[in-house]
């Protein structure tokens, strides 16, 4: 497979592209294809996934230039445990070296670091590091990064049900009170805005069970390149693309220009 490239641009150029048009607030991404892109030059699946920690460090450096306020990435769906077990063993690895190598950098960055997902699943030294990489950036004001690792969209909505009727056997929960918007306070992403864009690579075109709540009105980018050529040009060429949709939310053409006048 031959993915095209996109031209380069400056973070100068990224933020004048489209000026005035909304941008998005809360991108997610669905980064995949370090299999595909490793197999295509006759490497190992690992060595994609090494790759593809490249390609993370450039787009979260061009998420907070083009002012995101949250970004959003995939890195392990629960479903990922039925790898071959070399690679899970390998992406573990990759994942706690992360945590210790990369904190740092998005600490010194201002950058805020939440890990969603069932953590127990984790080794006790990948969870030990996470909850030492949230306390050390859990005061910092710049763009929120959420890493969603053995997370499953199904598994967070039957979380947060389970957590309200707890609520209601407890009688602290009447029934009736139950909405979109206790619920959304029960998810295990509950302190970010809704996902305004999400970013799916490699030629894929589904959600494979990911914030399945949160997309309910996202805008879909489907991208043709594999996750480790995804860097800050395909990146900005999404954002650009994002800022020539218009969002309805159920209304009209003539309703949103009416607010818009």
């Amino acid at each position: 497979m031959t993915s095209p490239q996109f031209p380069a641009s400056t973070p100068s150029d990224a933020r004048a592209s489209l000026a005035g048009e909304p941008s998005p607030l809360h991108v997610a991404i669905i980064m995949d294809g370090n299999n595909r892109w490793a197999r295509a030059r006759g490497l190992s699946g690992v060595r994609g996934h090494r790759a593809g920690v490249e390609a993370v460090r450039a787009v979260i450096q061009r998420a907070a230039e083009r002012g995101v306020k949250t970004l959003s990435l995939f890195a392990f769906s629960s479903e990922n445990w039925k790898r071959p077990a070399a690679e899970v063993n390998a992406l573990m690895e990759l994942f706690l070296m992360a945590l210790k190598r990369e904190v740092k950098k998005l600490n010194e960055r201002n950058i805020r670091l939440s890990i969603i997902g069932e953590q127990q699943g984790f080794s006790h030294a990948i969870q030990k590091h996470i909850q030492r990489a949230e306390a050390l950036t859990a005061d910092n004001t710049g763009m929120h990064l959420v890493i969603a690792a053995n997370y499953g969209g199904q598994w967070d909505i039957a979380r947060a049900s389970r957590q309200l009727a707890e609520e209601v056997a407890a009688g602290t929960l009447d029934p009736v009170e139950i909405d979109e918007a206790c619920l959304d306070r029960a998810m295990n992403v509950s302190d970010v805005p809704p996902v305004d864009l999400c970013i799916r690579t490699s030629g894929e075109q589904r959600l494979s069970n990911f914030l399945l709540w949160q997309l309910a009105y996202a805008e879909l980018y489907f991208s043709p390149l594999y996750w480790p050529d995804f860097g800050a040009a395909a990146f900005d060429h999404a954002l650009n693309d994002f800022c020539t949709r218009r969002r309805r939310f159920g209304m009209t053409d003539e309703q949103i220009e009416a607010q818009g006048a």
